[in-house]
């Protein structure tokens, strides 16, 4: 069992990682039907917040099933991100995360995000401030270091876990770095092999299959792995990683009709939560994804970006599932 203050998951847990413009509820709800153990929120602006601006408001939605759910926060100001602790707080979550590992201009520029990893004793005064705004257990999620140069990652978590965070999750590469390039999980291991070290430490970056999920988890003693991009139209990764690790074989691969339920529901549930013109248009980014790799699937993929109608929408997908099912038979 993996603990996180009060909250108890099971042996090396899968976390779906906070991914902006991506992980709202509605696709939360797709990933934790299908094995997703604790799921966090969009990170979430402080500035927004303090602002109430409709967007970063919006972000702190959960739903009773979500449970355990971790709020992420960044923001640049150490106050703001004290009162910022309070708002989310009251949102009910089951705990807090501090993002100091986001590396887009528009975050690390303003001096949030991965921009803390120039700055320790900002980034250790931020998360005080953030641990003594709430009563829930407060984690962090970051990188390596801001460049090579600078990979303090070790250091981090030392100073992290002796002012009072639960757990630290680590992303294989630095802020310069972006998402170029291999995750390098060998600092990961040696935070994890530091005998000071006594919270959950989850690694992130790259996990793409059940062989490297294993492969991963022998390698390099986490306590867990938190789950980006390859979860974004395959929410299905997370349980077949799970019955991987625990029988060594594979799940059988989703079918079309596996495929399309799931977007539907997503569909349907981004609808209800947006509203029906942004629920469409913002599903739009998830077509290609959850039909990837399938043969001649462009030309119902313009239809399915293009339609702003729910109904034809529908129909375009019972489109699908009867040409690919002509395919199989074939």
């Amino acid at each position: 069992m993996v603990k996180i203050g009060n909250i108890e998951l099971e042996d090396f847990p899968l976390l779906l990682a906070p991914m902006e413009d991506v992980s709202d509820p509605p696709f939360r709800a797709v990933c934790k039907e299908n094995g997703a153990d604790l799921m966090y929120t969009e990170f979430i602006s402080s500035e927004g917040l303090i602002r109430d601006a409709a967007k970063s408001v919006q972000k702190l939605d959960i739903f009773e099933y979500e449970h355990p759910i971790g709020i992420q926060l960044f923001g640049s100001d150490i106050e703001t991100m004290r009162t910022c602790g309070e708002i989310a707080t009251n949102a009910k979550p089951d705990l807090i995360d501090i993002n100091y590992g986001c590396p887009v201009k528009q975050v690390a520029c303003r001096g949030a995000g991965a921009a803390l990893l120039q700055d320790i004793p900002k980034m250790v005064a931020m998360t005080r401030a953030v641990i003594e705004s709430t009563h829930l257990p407060v984690t962090v999620k970051t990188r390596l270091g801001w460049d090579e140069s600078t990979k303090n990652i070790e250091d981090v978590a030392e100073r992290l876990q002796d002012i009072g965070i639960k757990a630290l999750t680590v992303h294989g590469r630095t802020r310069v770095q972006m998402y170029k390039g291999d995750a390098d999980w060998r600092l990961i291991a040696k935070i994890k092999e530091n005998p000071r070290i006594n919270i959950p430490i989850f690694g992130n970056g790259d996990i793409d299959s059940p062989e490297k999920a294993l492969e991963y988890k022998e390698r390099y003693g986490v306590d867990g792995i938190m789950i980006g991009r390859a979860s974004i139209g395959y929410p299905w990764i997370f349980n077949e990683i799970k019955h991987f690790l625990k029988t060594g074989e594979h799940l059988p691969e989703p079918t079309i009709e596996d495929r399309i339920n799931v977007c539907r529901k997503h569909l349907d549930f981004s609808i209800r939560w947006k509203g029906n013109h942004s629920g469409i248009v913002e599903m739009r980014r998830h077509y290609s994804n959850y039909f990837k790799g399938l043969d001649h699937f462009k030309p119902f993929r313009m239809k399915l970006v293009t339609s702003p109608d729910y109904q034809e929408i529908t129909d375009i997908l019972q489109e699908v599932a009867v040409f690919y099912s002509q395919e199989v038979l074939v």
